[in-house]
């Protein structure tokens, strides 16, 4: 199975359960393993065949910023219906990290698969 990968797409947002968290920003970090058949974009060496990573960052960045949203359980499943909605992708591993979330720990974080290799 081919896959494309994101590795830490660092997106600003509104995030968290507490009222002071409602009133900044702050970072996930957002790895990304998605199948996709990269034969017909590497034999023809053609962009159109390919899977884009900058429009599923670009895409991902508007989705997760357009409200606010309490749990990264939450921006976990958007992003991995939105890959398969929009992106058509069959297969997808998403991990969402919130770094400083909770003392003494460098990040805290989810990790989900959806759909069929």
């Amino acid at each position: 199975m081919d896959k494309v990968l994101i590795r830490q797409l660092a997106i600003e947002t509104v995030i968290g359960i507490y009222e002071w968290e409602k009133k900044l920003h702050q970072t996930l970090l957002i790895d990304l393993d998605m199948a996709w058949d990269n034969r017909l974009a590497a034999a023809s060496d053609e962009y159109e065949h390919a899977l884009c990573y900058e429009t599923v960052s670009n895409r991902l960045t508007a989705l997760i910023t357009e409200k606010p949203i309490e749990l990264i359980e939450t921006v976990a499943e958007m992003i991995a219906q939105c890959l398969q909605d929009e992106f058509n992708v069959p297969w997808v591993k998403v991990v969402v990290m919130k770094p400083g979330a909770v003392p003494h720990a460098a990040s805290v974080g989810v990790e989900i698969e959806r759909g069929r290799i």
